[in-house]
């Protein structure tokens, strides 16, 4: 499983190496560079030349890593036992899953892509760290751990507007 230039995208051969060298050693790949000179698309065509589905999270400036595991909707649930809602019993109805836990559960290996991560705050990469490298993570309103089934492919883009945490360009 390798990726390579398709019909509609030529990559360089450095990037070509960098990109598979990211997926055999199953670490993401950090893509920097200016709006757009295509590292988004990059990830677009690993996905389609490798045949696997992509799940994109686009990062905004107001974008917590917690949004990227889950979010928990107290204010339904609080709303619903009040009006006598027998959904309000199960915590689980009030879990909207983030990107990273779609990746996590994807019943084979996808490409996640985490789109422009210099625009979060400078907190932002260093909390996804753990979960990135131990590849699970724990949802506390319902104690289950969520473990990748599969490690996705990571690709990473920065349109340099911050500097990163030097901890999480090291990993």
């Amino acid at each position: 499983m390798q990726f390579q230039s398709t019909d509609s995208y030529v990559a360089p051969p450095d990037l070509t190496v960098a990109v598979n060298a990211a997926v055999a050693l199953e670490r993401p790949l950090l893509v920097k560079g200016e709006p757009g000179t295509g590292k988004t698309e990059l990830a677009r065509q690993v996905a389609q030349s490798l045949g696997m589905e992509m799940v994109e999270w686009n990062i905004k400036s107001t974008t917590k890593a917690q949004q990227g595991l889950y979010e928990y909707d107290a204010v339904s649930r609080l709303r619903d036992s009040q009006l006598g809602d027998e959904r309000v019993n199960d915590v689980k109805n009030y879990i909207r899953k983030g990107k990273l836990w779609q990746a996590f559960e994807a019943g084979k290996k996808v490409v996640l892509l985490i789109d422009e991560v210099d625009k979060a705050d400078i907190e932002f990469p260093n909390d996804l760290l753990q979960e990135l490298d131990k590849m699970e993570f724990h949802v506390y309103e319902t104690g289950e751990t969520i473990r990748a089934k599969h490690r996705p492919v990571v690709i990473i883009t920065s349109n340099n507007e911050k500097e990163l945490p030097d901890a999480f360009l090291r990993r």
